[in-house]
């Protein structure tokens, strides 16, 4: 680090020196008297080229030495060079901007027969200066990083109380419309914002930095629009959120007194908490969302996506607050992170591909679940989901995948759950393809719903209800290689031994299985 910044020193050093050398040519040149005439303005021109070559090669002589330098310390210490390139990237811009407006004006203040030899020599200077600096930077390595946008300066108070919403719209709108990458940072505070579309597609990567909490307003249910999110980040390439573990609170208690999905299954007026919508190649780390309306999460149409260190937290009260809810996306993962809330942790929809969820926590909640699938027409499939390494915790239900009754026909296949630790979990493994939580299913028409290639390795832990496996599979469309390896789930309750239950599934067992397979016939309800 120490000859990291001999490096730094011997680099502004050699801008000190350009930018003396320079001005003093600028000066030579102003102090000449108009009445001079071309011929003498030539050997004059001559003089100062002379000078800047001189200049340039001990530039060039100097940065040298330096990138070998900087170069060879970098490998060592890479993170720390990144680290600090940008500090020194800005100094370099700060000290560059003057230089270079001293040069044009002392160019441009010229008069008299001087100015035609000038105009050419002035322009072969500043080129040159510009040339020096360019290949000098990219030696050590700077790249330009695009505008840091404070969403305080841009009017935001961060007071809790005052709306912000503006603020944050004007940040955007700026990095949006830049090429370069550019980060939007949000200062700790805390930040009342109404709903807001953080929309694509922008013309460069754009980083949001948040070291503060944001809050929705209490009262506002979404007015009315189907599915709107209170944040909204649509259509979004190489979109990065660093949460820092940022706190976004949809404040939804009011919402739930006023809830009645349970009852009617219509509840799609209020707002998610957080919507993800087109989002390609991007990353979304270190957030939690509290206290939802509705769902907290909602992925959909995604490639390439990641979230890792993500909280959810809402109480078991509040109704449909679908922890992550994901559908219709490819290639996305979830990772390193704790859900509590009030009805699925993890829900997945149609049209999920190559999906991967590890080391994440759930509960309290209704567990990780497929589905459910085939309320409605042209769902697409749901293949390649891989859920492992997890702890499911004083749950509903553990991993479960669940269909509609009197569907149209779909697909779920090439399903792995595995190393999953159980903790008291009602239903630990479920399989239910008469999934009917309002009573106003066609319950007499089985679900076309195809389920194959799924497994269940390693699981292990406490059953909460008697019956800790239930297959309850569709006798239209019976589920076809089905896999248990190694399970041992265990019911310690007055109604004896844990059990497990099927129904139109001949599931092929290896390893330990507690209970022993399919031992009784599953049927409808808990």
């Amino acid at each position: 680090m120490v000859d990291l910044r001999k490096a730094k020193t011997v680099f502004i050093g050699v801008l000190v020196f350009v930018a003396i050398t320079t001005a003093n040519g600028a000066k030579f040149l102003r102090e000449t008297d108009d009445d001079d005439t071309p011929s003498a303005a030539a050997p004059l021109g001559q003089k100062i080229t002379e000078k800047v070559k001189e200049t340039g090669a001990k530039v060039k002589e100097t940065a040298a030495p330096i990138g070998a330098k900087v170069k060879e310390t970098a490998a060592p210490i890479g993170a720390e060079v990144k680290e600090t390139a940008a500090p020194i990237g800005a100094k370099v811009k700060e000290t560059a901007a003057p230089i270079g407006a001293k040069v044009a004006a002392g160019f441009k203040g010229m008069t008299g027969s001087n100015g035609p030899a000038a105009a050419p020599l002035g322009a072969r200077i500043a080129e040159g200066f510009k040339g020096s600096i360019a290949p000098i930077g990219a030696k050590l390595g700077f790249k330009g990083s695009g505008a840091s946008i404070d969403v305080k300066a841009s009017g935001a108070k961060a007071d809790g109380k005052t709306d912000d919403s503006g603020a944050f719209a004007a940040a955007w709108k700026e990095a949006c419309a830049s090429a370069s990458p550019s980060t939007i940072l949000v200062p700790k505070g805390e930040y009342l914002v109404n709903n807001i579309e953080f929309k694509g597609p922008c013309k460069g990567p754009i980083t949001f930095e948040v070291n503060g909490n944001l809050k929705a307003p209490p009262n506002w249910l979404g007015g009315g629009k189907p599915h709107c999110g209170w944040l909204e980040f649509e259509k979004l390439t190489d979109f990065t959120i660093n949460g820092n573990g940022a706190i976004f609170d949809g404040q939804g208690a009011i919402a739930w007194k006023v809830n009645d999905c349970a009852k009617t299954g219509k509840c799609n007026t209020l707002p998610i908490n957080i919507r993800f919508t087109g989002l390609t190649n991007s990353k979304i780390i270190g957030i939690t969302s509290t206290n939802s309306k509705l769902f907290h999460m909602n992925i959909i149409d995604c490639k390439n996506v990641t979230f890792q260190n993500i909280g959810i937290d809402a109480p078991p009260e509040s109704l449909n607050t679908d922890g992550i809810h994901i559908g219709r996306s490819n290639g996305v993962i979830l990772r390193e992170s704790k859900i509590r809330t009030g009805d699925d942790c993890i829900s997945i929809g149609d049209g999920t591909e190559n999906l991967l969820v590890e080391n994440v926590e759930c509960g309290p909640g209704h567990g990780i679940a497929i589905g459910s699938l085939g309320k409605y027409p042209n769902e697409q499939p749901v293949r390649g989901v891989t859920i492992r390494k997890t702890l499911i915790k004083n749950t509903d239900n553990g991993v479960r995948i669940k269909t509609w009754p009197g569907s149209p026909p779909g697909i779920a296949s090439n399903i792995l759950f595995d190393d999953i630790t159980m903790d008291n979990v009602s239903t630990p493994i479920l399989v239910d393809q008469v999934y009917c939580p309002h009573g106003t299913c066609k319950s007499q028409a089985p679900s076309k719903v195809k389920l194959s290639d799924v497994s269940f390795k390693n699981i292990r832990g406490t059953s909460a209800s008697k019956v800790a496996v239930k297959l309850l599979c569709s006798p239209g469309v019976p589920c076809t290689n089905f896999a248990f390896a190694d399970i041992n789930l265990v019911h310690n309750g007055k109604e004896g031994p844990a059990v497990s239950a099927c129904s139109n599934v001949k599931p092929v067992v290896s390893g330990k299985m507690v209970p022993p397979a399919c031992t009784e016939v599953a049927k409808p309800g808990p």
